[in-house]
């Protein structure tokens, strides 16, 4: 079984970049789909992007779309989500998840892991 079990955040301005990472455990991970997903005050969690087991096929959020580029190492078992042009609207706790199978599907229901969650914050 998969375990993600380190992810990384901080504080932008307004259309800086940042990138989060995570690690996942378990023996497995090569085979698993990963996401980020992120939940903002109020807010349902929400998908954000994913990327196959093979890092071939990868899926994004309307809203972050060229602007976000999800990726994914499997030799160190890590995955990452590069955030540019960052919009106040970004701001939120951002979580990465280990897939139930190899293809990243966008329902949360699809994914058996979860790391802690890192606050992103945009600020002005």
């Amino acid at each position: 079984q998969v375990h993600v079990t380190k992810s990384g955040g901080g504080l932008v301005q307004v259309g800086g970049s940042l990138g989060l990472s995570c690690v996942a455990s378990g023996g497995t991970f090569n085979e698993h789909a990963m996401a980020w997903f992120r939940q903002a005050p109020g807010k349902e969690r929400e998908f954000v992007a994913g990327i196959s087991w093979s890092g071939v096929t990868t899926y994004y959020a309307d809203s972050v779309k060229g602007r976000f580029t999800i990726s994914r190492d499997n030799a160190k078992h890590s995955a990452y989500l590069h955030m540019s042009t960052l919009k106040l609207d970004d701001t939120a706790v951002y979580y990465c998840a280990s897939g139930k199978t190899g293809w990243p599907e966008q329902s949360i229901s699809e994914y058996a892991d979860w790391g802690q969650g890192t606050q992103v914050t945009v600020s002005s």
